[in-house]
């Protein structure tokens, strides 16, 4: 009990409102989609989370789509949804759930509903932060796309990741 007060920590015995929570994750599949074997960039930018959640969004989303070790999509999120311009996107929050659904790699998307496919720097920078993030994690950065309406973007292809 003395060691606890050196710390600085207060114990009373007799109380019982002082506890420490425990905390259970879990994950909850909300919608299904197809399990498909990804090759290339192109396709993940003509797949059907692209389609739905981005190419018609009236407002920036920032998507992590994880996958297994054979490239098969397991699961993705929503990670930030922002406004007509911007997102705001931080490591810690996009690799919560790839870290839960054991994801071996991961894939980022973005959409710009401006129509241009142009990265901005600051999608440059968050790029560059990610990776760096998942290095140290473990988890491969397999690309990351901009959507638009009418085409994307993607950093692999031109040697930015």
């Amino acid at each position: 009990m003395k060691g606890y007060q050196q710390l600085g920590f207060s114990i009373n015995e007799n109380s019982r409102s002082n506890y420490i929570p425990k905390i259970q994750v879990s994950m909850v599949k909300e919608i299904y989609v197809s399990n498909t074997a990804y090759s290339c960039s192109e396709a993940v930018a003509q797949c059907e989370i692209a389609e739905k959640e981005l190419r018609s969004s009236d407002r920036e989303k920032f998507i992590c789509m994880h996958f297994n070790v054979k490239n098969q999509i397991i699961s993705y999120e929503v990670v930030s949804m922002g406004s007509l311009t911007s997102s705001i996107v931080h490591p810690r929050e996009v690799f919560k759930a790839a870290i839960l659904a054991n994801a071996a790699s991961v894939l980022f998307m973005h959409n710009h509903p401006s129509g241009s496919t142009e990265p901005s720097n600051d999608d440059i920078e968050i790029t560059n932060r990610l990776c760096k993030a998942g290095g140290i994690l473990g988890i491969d950065i397999l690309d990351h796309l901009i959507i638009t309406r009418d085409g994307y973007f993607s950093f692999k292809q031109k040697g930015l990741i």
